[in-house]
């Protein structure tokens, strides 16, 4: 495939797993995950599954040796259908640089829209920016702001490296990945699995209506309680988001040396 403009080959799609590239036909139709999960498939369970605990084990060797001497970081989620002009970009890309000039680096899913756009704004401010992408049969490659980038097979490997080596989550908009990421942070900080660990909403307006759901319906039936919603903090405002960071590692830091 020859670009006729300048007779360079243009990159075809590819897909990656771990070290492996694959582009055109070697590109499979199925992903780590589905083959670890699909039940329909219980005949390997005995033959594969034990070769795949060590695929496993190495994705996690690999994403804790890469990513051990990070600086403090922050994960920062949103949808990656955004378009770059759209008004969450250019908030992802603000609140990039802000973190980066706060000292922070700036972890994201390595994908287009949203966390490009924050990768962008890290590394125009001088930032660190860290890609963590995924395996996915409709989503190719890291993006080109990426300073450090890690393909996973698994996402609990990747979820786990997300929040390992991150001080706060900041969610902008996004769908149904970025549903879960969110509500994965706030299980863990509600039961106390990680603790000073804010979780920040970015976009009042597109996260309002979920917001009165859960005051609406979980918190009138009484399935979670009125400091379970302290847990999501809400701003339009990228310096008070960052400043809700900077205040819980500032607490952290003052109930070591108690």
């Amino acid at each position: 495939m020859t670009d006729s403009t300048n007779g360079r080959r243009r990159v075809p799609p590819e897909r990656h797993r771990g070290a492996v590239t694959l582009r055109h036909e070697t590109m499979p139709l199925s992903t780590a995950d589905e083959k670890l999960l699909d039940s329909h498939h219980r005949g390997e369970w005995k033959t594969k599954d034990a070769w795949r605990a060590l695929r496993i084990l190495s994705e996690f060797v690999e994403g804790f040796d890469t990513l051990a001497d990070l600086p403090p970081a922050v994960s920062v989620f949103g949808s990656a259908r955004s378009d770059p002009s759209s008004p969450e970009c250019q908030l992802a890309a603000d609140l990039g640089a802000a973190l980066a000039e706060a000292g922070y680096a700036v972890i994201t899913g390595g994908g287009p829209g949203v966390m490009e756009a924050a990768n962008r704004g890290a590394t125009e401010a001088g930032g660190m920016s860290v890609g963590l992408g995924i395996e996915l049969p409709f989503e190719q490659g890291l993006n080109g702001w990426v300073d450090i980038g890690i393909d996973f097979r698994y996402f609990f490997v990747r979820k786990t490296m997300f929040v390992k080596y991150a001080q706060a989550f900041v969610v902008l908009p996004g769908g149904f990945g970025t549903l879960d990421e969110l509500f994965e942070a706030v299980t863990l900080v509600q039961t106390r699995k990680v603790t000073r660990f804010p979780v920040i909403l970015m976009g009042s307006e597109y996260w309002g209506g979920l917001l009165d759901w859960i005051k609406g319906r979980l918190l009138a039936d009484g399935k979670v309680s009125a400091r379970d919603m302290d847990l999501i903090r809400v701003t339009d405002d990228v310096a008070e988001a960052v400043q809700i960071i900077v205040g819980a590692d500032v607490a952290q830091a003052e109930d070591g040396n108690r």
